[in-house]
């Protein structure tokens, strides 16, 4: 059973930056497309970004021009990487393998303004 391992999450200011790292215990990015979500207290989870196994990107527009995704797929991980960071990006960041229907266990980002 591949598993997807978050971390990079913190505590940070308004306006500072964090990367978000989803570590996989099995070489599973060339076979599937990966995401990020996060989910806010007392909202639903929302999309953030997605990387298809080209390569190819996409964001929501709440964070495009401020974070980017992207795989180092030799060391079986997803990066996010957020700039210019905004109280409201506060969430629990989860990792997503849409192929696999798998999960990661999520990693706190907080905002301060």
């Amino acid at each position: 059973q591949v598993q997807l391992v978050e971390s990079g999450g913190g505590l940070v200011q308004a306006g500072g930056s964090l990367r978000l790292s989803c570590a996989a215990s099995g070489s599973i990015f060339s076979m599937t497309t990966m995401a990020w979500y996060r989910q806010a207290p007392g909202k639903q989870r929302e999309l953030v970004a997605t990387i298809t196994r080209g390569g190819s990107t996409n964001y929501a527009d709440s964070v495009k021009g401020r974070f980017t995704i992207s795989g180092d797929y030799a060391k079986n991980t997803v990066y996010l990487q957020m700039n210019s960071l905004k109280p409201e990006d506060t969430a629990v960041y989860y990792c997503h393998a849409l192929a696999f229907g798998i999960w990661g266990q999520g990693t706190q980002v907080t905002v301060s303004s």
